[in-house]
């Protein structure tokens, strides 16, 4: 897998490409990142890549030819690199507001492929010429800003590269993250570590029992509580998939029975 970043600051990336799971992923080479700044392909002695906004207003627009330049060089640089399908170049992706919210279903589509082209905007936006030209997709991290596209790439690079193959030392633990299908889409349960008593407080005798089916029976009915109370979005979300069982609904009830007593208050 390649990510190719278009970006006036590469040196942010040292982050995801040296340190932690991705560090190590791509030190073994799971996993390859080449950053291209568009500076390098302006023609003038200022290295402009933004001009003032037409109509007016605040802030800077990045200028459409020095990103289009960066993008034809990385197309040429991963075709001699062989690096997408003969029959497929890598999508170019835009950090975006206006783009489909990324979650952990599509990081683990984009698992499955060659990488991508990602381009970091700066200043007010990107001149919209280059977007209708050269973008496929547009992705947002959610209905906030930043104040630039390099985090959000690196919170994307990073959610698709610890799903490869090998990146993790137990592949299982991918498949108990939130938002998993083997967790029917709903938040992980609570998790607890040596020492067993620590500031008073004993974690659960259950997860020290030794009883898989029991613990696995433990978790179901923590992950359904919380996910209840945090994010009731997801628990209708499964429920339309059909990903819940009679066994979950069970549950689920029971959560808003005692809900429903702990809002009545004690009987007088």
């Amino acid at each position: 897998m390649r990510f190719d970043l278009i970006t006036l600051f590469p040196e942010m990336f040292a982050a995801v490409r040296d340190q932690g799971v991705s560090g190590r992923a791509h030190q073994r080479g799971l996993w390859s990142l080449h950053a291209w700044n568009p500076r390098d392909f302006t023609h003038d002695v200022h290295r402009t890549v933004d001009d003032r906004p037409f109509g007016g207003g605040p802030g800077m627009v990045m200028m459409a030819e020095p990103l289009a330049q960066a993008v034809q060089a990385v197309r040429a640089a991963r075709r001699q690199a062989k690096a997408d399908p003969a029959d497929q170049a890598a999508p170019v992706v835009l950090l975006s507001p206006a783009g489909q919210v990324h979650d952990q279903a599509r990081a683990r589509r984009w698992a499955g492929s060659a990488g991508a082209i990602l381009v970091c905007g700066r200043y007010e936006g990107i001149d919209q010429r280059f977007i209708d030209r050269y973008v496929d997709q547009e992705v947002s991290l959610g209905d906030f800003v930043l104040s630039g596209g390099e985090l959000g790439a690196m919170v994307l690079i990073d959610s698709i590269v610890r799903l490869l193959p090998g990146v993790l030392h137990d592949a299982e633990s991918a498949e108990q993250d939130s938002f998993n299908p083997a967790l029917t889409g709903l938040l992980d349960s609570p998790h607890y570590t040596r020492p067993e008593v620590w500031d008073e407080t004993a974690a659960p005798d259950i997860l020290l029992s030794g009883h898989h089916a029991r613990i696995s029976a433990w978790r179901r009915q923590r992950s359904l509580e919380l996910t209840a109370d945090r994010r009731p979005d997801l628990i209708d979300r499964a429920r339309r998939a059909g990903d819940l069982s009679p066994r979950d609904e069970a549950a689920l009830a029971a959560i808003r029975a005692a809900g429903a007593d702990d809002e009545a208050g004690p009987v007088r």
